[in-house]
């Protein structure tokens, strides 16, 4: 397996607490960019006042440590802003949002 897919598995294991459904999935994660043993992850939160926001953090940071990777670093950003339509089709489908 590859490495970022390896990554995307791991993360894919992260639930947002509030919503039945995985961070990956629920457009949360922005982009993932490796480069040679670094790992740099683009994330957002549903909400600038997301109540877990510092256990997705850390979630996410811990989920880029896969091996052959020796540094993880996560970047918050709310441009754009996360909103329902980040929802893949499938995902929206599984939650009955279709």
């Amino acid at each position: 397996m590859e490495l970022k897919e390896e990554i995307i598995a791991e993360i894919k294991k992260i639930y947002d607490p509030e919503i039945p459904v995985n961070v990956y999935d629920l457009g949360l994660i922005y982009d993932i960019t490796l480069t040679e043993k670094k790992c740099d992850i683009l994330m957002t939160f549903t909400s600038p006042f997301c109540p877990v926001a510092d256990y997705l953090y850390e979630t996410v940071g811990d989920a880029g440590k896969v091996e052959g990777i020796d540094e993880v670093e996560v970047e918050v950003t709310f441009e754009p802003a996360w909103d329902m339509e980040m929802i893949p089709e499938a995902t929206k489908l599984e939650m009955g949002l279709l």
